[in-house]
């Protein structure tokens, strides 16, 4: 019998990050790789810590770039920590990958790990500043038209100050002032992905993530009631905000943030039963892989557990779209002017 497509699309991404490897050629082969499998996307974790035992981080966003056009497809969602940059330095950076990527760009928002880590108050606070950056890059997203320019057609000028659309941005430690000083990019708005997996994070992914993850593993006996809880938490929050997770503007994907470790096709075979399993289970719309071994284990997920998954009828063999939001089931958002404005 011929596979079928699903009714409710499964999601797959996968983790690439390699301490102390800076050169961008390994993360753009793995790329490819992952690629290969029709995985929605790749992310990269980035640190501004100093680097412990000499492997520390790359910078995610300058790799991704690097990776971009070595890829024609796959999702590319670098870490971006919203301690240390504003709101416009993410906004413009994104939509320049955005851009080169001709539409694949998301962004993890994170905190530094020490800040995570801290008492309730200081996560807490942490997190609130982290979702008020999301707000302005988001907002500084949507203060230009789609096709509108940067510069004023009558003017000539880089920005027409006759006209701009005014964007403040407050409460984040560094107000802002728009208009942002870059077209709209490709999907209007890169995706947000956010790390919900404590409660602190999980008022900033209900509010303004279209995507989150819930860190669990393979063996934990309490994982299915974990991501069940998790989705039921998310759902309940967002509707506090006025967000339908249901219908399709309000989307918010779950996947399942679980650390993989394979030796042999058994193991990939036995990864796919898993993944099938929260998937029938609805507690999860898909995983997102880091692997223990990003060479050996990649490859065995791209060769062993994806095939699987696809004769299963589960996942797709092709792309049927060019952006990341295409791949993840999200509308392209419209921009948030108000009739009142002008254009710049």
């Amino acid at each position: 019998m011929p596979a079928h497509e699903p009714t409710r699309p499964l999601h797959l991404a996968v983790a690439l990050d390699r301490p102390g490897t800076y050169a961008a050629e390994p993360y753009a082969e793995a790329a490819r790789l992952a690629e290969r499998g029709c995985l929605d996307f790749v992310t990269l974790g980035g640190s501004f810590g100093p680097p412990g035992g000499g492997r520390g981080r790359p910078d995610a966003l300058a790799v991704l770039a690097r990776v971009a056009p070595a890829t024609e497809r796959i999702g590319l969602v670098p870490t971006v920590t919203t301690t240390h940059t504003g709101p416009f330095h993410v906004s413009s950076a994104l939509a320049a990958l955005d851009r080169v990527s001709r539409g694949r760009a998301g962004w993890t928002a994170a905190v530094p790990a020490a800040d995570a880590a801290q008492r309730e108050a200081k996560a807490a606070a942490a997190w609130r500043e982290a979702g008020a950056v999301a707000e302005g890059v988001a907002r500084l997203w949507d203060g230009r038209e789609d096709g509108a320019g940067i510069r004023g057609a009558a003017s000539h000028r880089f920005v027409d100050r006759d006209a701009p659309h005014r964007v403040d941005v407050e409460g984040t430690g560094c107000g802002v002032r728009g208009p942002a000083v870059v077209p709209r990019s490709p999907q209007g708005r890169p995706v947000v992905a956010v790390d919900a997996t404590a409660r602190w994070p999980r008022e900033t992914a209900a509010r303004h993530a279209d995507v989150a993850y819930v860190r669990t593993g393979a063996h934990d006996p309490r994982a299915v009631r974990a991501l069940r809880a998790a989705r039921a938490d998310l759902r309940r929050r967002a509707l506090a905000h006025g967000r339908d997770v249901g219908a399709p503007a309000g989307r918010l994907v779950l996947l399942a943030s679980l650390p993989v470790a394979l030796y042999t096709a058994a193991d990939a075979v036995a990864l796919a039963d898993l993944v099938a399993g929260w998937y029938a289970d609805g507690v999860a719309d898909g995983v997102h892989f880091r692997p223990a071994d990003p060479d050996r284990d990649l490859a065995l997920l791209v060769d062993g557990t994806v095939p699987v998954l696809q004769h299963r009828g589960l996942l797709r063999n092709f792309y049927p779209g060019a952006t990341l939001r295409e791949h993840l089931c999200l509308p392209r958002p419209a921009g948030r002017r108000t009739p009142a404005e002008g254009t710049a």
